[in-house]
């Protein structure tokens, strides 16, 4: 075919003639005469819808089915066990990445702006009193809203009131103590959080001041016999309040005060927060099982089945009752603060009420999916398990495997279920650019998310050989915190920060109901009195991995410019 050429000038001649101008006025009078909607057929709808759902829909596939087969595929192939009401738990496991999507959307879209917003506005309007009071309320409230929480009540049924009478009133007749005590804890981290963001102050010290104590009052509480059984539960609800409505809500806080105060271009200012809230709610827990153990026996309540007929305890109600008492607080905190303190309208009332909606519909979801998909998968999982080195459980089976070798495969399956975990967290790709940013390139994202699944993975398999063995675990975490203080103390100020932040990136609420499950399921299938500890252990190995993958980055690249040099 050849080609014809045309003058540019005879080109735009040509299309002119086909143009007609009319002014601004005419197009909106246009606009208003004309009262007929445009019809949008299924196709156009489909158009529309399937980019942007489809967009969010796969962002927790990929969340939650790897992790789901692989629990699914270790007990098929090496256990040569098929899993138990597979209808419910497809269900259940759809319904949880549903509602994970909805979720994460209504919070984006809802909530998210107000927070940021405010932690905008806020410091210049209020006394400093008053965004701290907010803050405490704002750490309090989405501790309420995150969606592993009820994870801890599923708990409950497997711990024994005779070998671990505390814990099993923590989890409850004084279940509503341990929310507040996890609440409160979060709220100081908060209030911590923006007090370093205004004063500028290093996470590295707050870190060394911290710590330490936290471990010598985990020390004593573990030579306290009505204590000891409580270190594993305080631990792992530091990692279950960073998730996916604490950390974003907070973080956008941080970042409008760091905004308001001129500290918005330092890279830092949205780390420290989640260190800070995986810590704090370690002493309010462990504080209330001080104050209530101090009570004796008479402080003991009668333990209550947890069968009733009313009709707020049956699915859908219980679940849609949840939602509500989980967000509505959060959402009413919100408004107030923009309306009477900052004296602001709701911009884009249909977005914000969009918002809530999908976020109140898709908690209502994860709660209908999260006992029925993925604590069942766990709980199956705990069960069989153990069945490559011990007689079955229920059927009384002879051990599959010899036990040397039913233990290493035991280990190893732990430890692949945190890698797999850690490596599907999409919040790592976020924080891996970071690091590449402030390293200018040393530390490349791959071997950020390397490191921490690698912790995570050892941290998991180290928390089920602490609970198959009946290992001391406050050994174990003052041993492991121990040597996170140590590489903290050497390392620079940014590497403390993303290695101190990355172990609240691994807890989500998709991992928490799973691990929680699967340690619960081991303790009992070994008869253990609790089977809590993963969670704290998953949380300290890449705290490890990190700060020692940064030093020795740090070491190689001097090493580098020295041979430069001469």
């Amino acid at each position: 075919m050849s080609e014809h050429k045309l003058r540019y000038g005879l080109y735009l001649g040509a299309i002119q003639r086909h143009e007609r101008q009319i002014g601004f006025g005419q197009l909106v009078d246009a606009e208003r005469n004309n009262k007929a909607k445009p019809k949008l057929r299924p196709v156009d709808l489909h158009r529309l819808v399937t980019p942007y759902v489809s967009i969010r829909f796969a962002e927790q596939w990929w969340a939650v089915v790897p992790l789901a087969l692989m629990l699914i595929g270790f007990q098929a192939l090496a256990l040569r066990t098929s899993l138990l009401e597979t209808q419910q738990i497809a269900i259940g496991i759809f319904a949880v990445i549903l509602g994970l999507m909805l979720f994460m959307e209504g919070v984006k879209l809802g909530l998210m702006p107000f927070a940021e917003n405010i932690g905008f506005e806020l410091p210049g309007k209020v006394h400093p009193s008053v965004l701290l009071l907010f803050s405490l309320l704002l750490g309090a409230a989405a501790t309420f809203a995150e969606p592993a929480i009820g994870a801890l009540q599923a708990a409950a049924a497997s711990v024994s009131p005779e070998r671990a009478p505390w814990l099993r009133q923590l989890l409850g007749p004084y279940a509503h103590w341990l929310v507040l005590a996890v609440a409160s804890g979060v709220g100081l981290a908060v209030v911590l959080g923006t007090l370093r963001t205004i004063f500028a102050w290093r996470l590295k010290a707050m870190v060394l001041l911290i710590v330490p104590p936290l471990l010598l009052l985990t020390a004593w509480c573990a030579q306290q016999p009505e204590l000891v059984a409580v270190i594993g539960l305080a631990w792992d609800c530091g990692g279950i309040t960073t998730g996916p409505v604490t950390v974003p809500l907070v973080l956008a806080v941080g970042v409008g005060v760091a905004a308001s105060v001129g500290r918005s271009d330092n890279p830092l200012s949205g780390f420290g927060v989640v260190t800070l809230a995986s810590l704090i709610p370690v002493i309010a827990v462990l504080g209330v099982a001080i104050y209530l153990s101090s009570q004796g026996t008479a402080g003991l309540l009668p333990v209550l089945p947890a069968a009733s007929t009313s009709w707020q305890t049956q699915t859908p109600f219980a679940e849609i009752l949840g939602a509500l008492r989980a967000i509505v607080p959060l959402v009413l905190l919100l408004v107030l603060v923009q309306t009477l303190l900052l004296r602001q309208k709701i911009r884009h009332q249909n977005i914000f009420v969009y918002g809530i909606a999908v976020a109140l519909a898709g908690m209502a979801i994860f709660n209908l999916g999260l006992t029925s998909g993925l604590v069942a998968l766990g709980d199956q999982a705990g069960t069989n398990v153990p069945w490559a080195f011990s007689p079955h459980r229920v059927t009384g089976a002879p051990p599959l495997y010899p036990y040397a070798l039913g233990i290493t495969m035991t280990l190893v399956f732990a430890f692949a279920i945190g890698y797999g975990a850690t490596v599907a967290e999409p919040a790592l790709n976020a924080m891996g650019v970071t690091v590449e940013n402030l390293t200018d390139g040393a530390f490349r994202k791959r071997n950020l998310i390397r490191a921490v699944a690698v912790g995570v993975g050892v941290g998991a398999a180290v928390g089920v050989a602490r609970i198959l063995f009946d290992l001391p675990l406050w050994l174990l975490l003052v041993g492991g915190y121990s040597l996170a203080l140590g590489l903290t103390f050497f390392s620079r100020e940014e590497m403390v920060n993303l290695a101190w932040d990355s172990a609240g990136v691994t807890t989500g609420p998709v991992t928490v109901p799973l691990l929680l499950a699967l340690g619960i399921g081991l303790g009992e299938a070994v008869g253990a009195a609790e089977g809590f500890g993963i969670l704290a252990m998953c949380s300290v190995g890449p705290i490890i991995t990190v700060l020692g993958t940064g030093l020795w980055i740090d070491l190689h690249t001097r090493a580098r410019r020295r041979s430069k040099q001469s």
